[in-house]
C-alpha cells in the first residue's frame, strides 16, 4: 500500500465512493446521536467503560491467566499466539486435525488482522465469511473499508452485480432476475449461506468480549449468522486479541449498553451470543481459544498509546471523521481504518513502512473522534504522540523539518535579524510567489492560499502608533 496521502488523493477523486461514504456515515452518526441522547447517564457509562478498561490493562497478565483457568475448567483449550504467523499455524493445525477442508466464519477483525483467510487458502482450506458485508467483500475480491460495515463503499447496484457474477463460483448462485432491492439481496445471501451453515463442521470466530470470571466469550451481531456459526459446527475456534478481556460479568454490563448505541444506534444488539467452554449435546463439542498478542503488549508498554487498547470496535469515530468520510477505509492500508486505525495500526505494526509512518498524520486533529468514543480514547493526543515518534525516527522530510525549526529558532533568538527579515518580506511582498517550492510545501499551497503580507511589519506599526 502507498502512504496515506497518496492513497487518499486517489480516493477523493472517486465521486461514487465519496457519495456512498457520505450517505452511510451521515445516516449512522445521526441515528447514533439520537440513541445516545436517550440515556441520561451516558457520560457516567462512558467514564465507567474507560475506568474498567484502564484497570484491566494495568493487570492484564492476571486477568488473562484467570481467563485461561476458567476456559480450561469449562472444557475449552487455550492457545497463546505471539504474532500473526503463530496464530495462523495454530488455527491451521486445529482445522487439519478435524479432517475438514471448509470453515465458516463470524466477522472477526482479529482474523483479518493476521490474514487468516489467505493463510488457510494457501493450505487448501476454504474459509467462508458469513456476515453479509464480509460476504460482499469476499465475493468481490475486495478489502474491508469500515470496522462495522466493511462494504460501506459499495452501493446496492454494485452489490447486485457482485452477487450475480460471483455467487455461483462460491456455492449457490444468485436467483435469476435479482434486483438491487435490499430484501432481495438479503434473501439471496441467506439462501447462499444456509447450505454452508448446514454443511460446515468447523466454525471460526472472534469475540467482542471475554469474561475472565467465568471463561465466557461474547459476540454481538445483527444478522444471526454469528449464532449459526457458534452453535452448528462440531468444532469452534475463536481468535481474540488479549485486550478483549474484562474481569467480571458486572463489567460486561457497561459495554453491552454502550457498544450497540455507539455502533448500530440500537438499544441492544439483535443477537448477543455467549458461550462458556463446551456442553454435552449443546453447541460445539470442541472449543479452542487462541489468545492473540501481535503487537498488543508493545502498545501496552506505551503510557500514552496504550489507551488505544480500550477500543471496543464500535466505529463511531469513523462515522464522524471528516478525513475518513472523504478518503474511505482503503486509504489507511489496514483492516483498522479511520481515526482508531491511525493510532492502533502504527502501534501494532510499527512505523517502519511508509504507510504506517503516514497514518498518524491522517487527521485534522478536530477532536470529533474523542467526543464520540464510548471509552474516551483521546485519539488526538495519541496521534500527536505518534507523530513525535515518527519524527524522531527520522526520514528525509523530518530531517528537513528539523533543520527548518533549528534555523527558525536561531532567527527568533536574534530580534535584529527577525526585524530585518520582516521588513524585507514586506518590501518584496508584491513579487513573492503564491505557491511555495518543494514537494512538502506544495502539499499545502496547492490547495491553500498563502496569507498576504502586510505593507509594514507589526513592530514598525507599533513604534509609529504607540510611541
Amino acid at each position: 500500500m502507498p502512504a496515506f496521502p497518496e492513497a487518499a488523493r486517489e480516493a477523493v477523486g472517486d465521486a461514487t465512493l465519496r457519495a456512498n461514504l457520505r450517505h452511510a456515515t451521515h445516516t449512522i452518526r445521526d441515528k447514533r446521536a439520537r440513541a445516545v441522547a436517550e440515556l441520561d447517564d451516558w457520560a457516567a457509562l462512558r467514564e465507567a467503560g474507560r475506568r474498567i478498561k484502564d484497570e484491566t490493562l494495568r493487570h492484564l497478565d492476571t486477568h488473562l491467566l484467570r481467563l485461561e483457568e476458567s476456559v480450561t475448567a469449562a472444557g475449552g483449550t487455550v492457545h497463546w499466539a505471539e504474532d500473526a504467523a503463530e496464530a495462523n499455524r495454530i488455527v491451521t493445525a486445529l482445522v487439519r486435525a478435524t479432517g475438514e477442508t471448509e470453515v465458516v466464519k463470524v466477522k472477526s477483525m482479529a482474523t483479518q488482522e493476521i490474514g487468516l483467510n489467505e493463510h488457510l487458502e494457501a493450505e487448501g482450506i476454504a474459509a467462508y465469511e458469513t456476515d453479509l458485508a464480509e460476504l460482499i467483500v469476499q465475493l468481490g475480491e475486495d478489502r474491508p473499508s469500515h470496522i462495522l460495515v466493511p462494504a460501506i463503499h459499495r452501493n446496492r447496484g454494485e452489490i447486485r452485480d457482485i452477487f450475480r457474477d460471483k455467487m455461483g463460483s462460491w456455492g449457490r448462485p444468485a436467483p435469476e432476475g435479482l434486483s438491487d432491492a435490499p430484501a432481495e439481496l438479503a434473501e439471496a445471501a441467506r439462501l447462499h449461506l444456509r447450505e454452508k451453515f448446514l454443511r460446515a463442521k468447523v466454525g471460526i470466530s472472534g469475540a467482542n468480549f471475554m469474561v475472565a470470571e467465568t471463561g465466557t466469550l461474547v459476540v454481538v451481531e445483527s444478522e444471526g449468522n454469528g449464532r449459526m456459526c457458534l452453535t452448528l459446527p462440531e468444532t469452534l475456534i475463536s481468535v481474540v486479541g488479549v485486550e478483549k478481556v474484562v474481569p467480571t460479568w458486572r463489567d460486561l454490563e457497561v459495554f453491552l449498553q454502550t457498544l450497540p448505541r455507539s455502533s448500530t444506534a440500537e438499544r441492544m444488539n439483535p443477537y448477543t451470543s455467549m458461550w462458556t467452554g463446551t456442553a454435552d449435546g449443546d453447541g460445539p463439542g470442541t472449543f479452542h481459544l487462541v489468545l492473540l498478542d501481535n503487537g498488543r503488549t508493545d502498545a501496552l508498554a506505551d503510557e500514552v498509546g496504550r489507551q488505544a487498547l480500550r477500543c471496543i470496535r464500535c466505529s463511531a469515530c469513523l462515522n464522524v471523521c471528516p478525513v475518513y468520510e472523504r478518503a474511505g477505509g482503503h486509504a489507511y492500508g489496514s483492516v483498522y481504518p479511520g481515526p482508531i486505525g491511525a493510532i492502533l495500526t502504527p502501534q501494532l505494526r510499527g512505523t517502519a513502512s511508509e504507510v504506517d509512518a503516514s497514518l498518524p498524520y491522517a487527521s485534522s486533529l478536530c477532536g470529533a473522534c474523542y467526543e464520540v468514543c464510548p471509552v474516551a480514547i483521546d485519539i488526538p493526543e495519541v496521534l500527536v504522540h505518534l507523530r513525535e515518534r515518527v519524527a524522531e525516527e527520522g526520514g528525509k522530510g523530518h530531517r528537513l523539518e528539523r533543520a527548518a525549526v533549528k534555523a527558525s529558532t536561531w532567527v527568533l533568538d536574534h530580534p535584529g535579524v527577525l526585524a530585518a527579515g520582516e521588513r524585507l518580506a514586506s518590501a518584496t511582498r508584491r513579487v513573492l510567489p503564491k505557491r511555495l517550492p518543494g514537494p512538502g510545501a506544495r502539499q499545502w499551497t496547492d490547495h491553500r492560499d498563502l496569507p498576504e503580507l502586510p505593507a509594514e511589519p507589526f513592530r514598525d506599526w507599533w513604534k509609529k502608533n504607540r510611541p
